[in-house]
């Protein structure tokens, strides 16, 4: 009879994570934040001298998120900086992909987003109207990546994503940075929001 496939991951930390049946107790903000400091969002397809990490792309979410929702709670600021942590351990599919791999994948990402949220006090599922203003955000950042990084012309990403209203971007830029350092706001944007819940 052949062995079962190994189903787990070593993280850093120590913690085994089993990617088919999670839990929020092997789940770590310093495996996060390692994991999506070192994932490259448009597959790596961007001008630079480093990737655009998904932890780069989770802080300027969150920071769309508020400009966007100056009420929001701590929470739901904290549900928007972790909106892509599952890709900490699957990695960062652009959405044609998503689509052809189909419901498997969206499955193994839920089961993770749901022991993530509960390892750090959020809802296991993230309210309807709480993750439509999340993609919002998500949004305008795909734009601005687009735009910057990306090799889009703006009527490109304009025709994808639509054109974000300029007082919601202003001052903003995308930033290439070193993992590490990225890693380490990541982190410390965690611990803010979390002391502040």
């Amino acid at each position: 009879m052949p062995k079962p496939a190994r189903a787990w991951q070593r993280m850093l930390s120590g913690r085994r994570l089993d990617l088919l049946d999670p839990t929020p107790l092997d789940i770590e903000i310093e495996d996060i934040a390692h994991g999506l400091a070192f994932v490259a969002r448009w597959n790596g397809q961007t001008r630079g001298d480093f990737a655009y990490s998904v932890a780069e792309h989770s802080l300027l979410v969150e920071t769309l998120f508020a400009r966007l929702y100056p009420t929001a709670t701590p929470a739901q600021r904290l549900t928007a900086l972790l909106h892509d942590a599952p890709e900490y351990v699957i990695g960062d599919m652009i959405s044609p992909v998503k689509a052809a791999v189909g419901p498997d994948y969206k499955a193994l990402d839920k089961r993770l987003e749901v022991a993530v949220h509960i390892r750090f006090g959020l809802p296991a599922e993230t309210p309807p109207a709480l993750k439509k203003r999340i993609k919002k955000a998500d949004t305008v950042s795909a734009w601005m990546e687009a735009t910057e990084i990306a090799g889009f012309t703006e009527t490109e990403a304009t025709k994808l994503f639509g054109r974000p209203s300029a007082n919601v971007i202003e001052g903003l830029s995308i930033r290439l940075r070193p993992p590490v350092d990225v890693r380490a706001e990541y982190t410390a944007r965690h611990a803010a929001l979390l002391s502040a819940l």
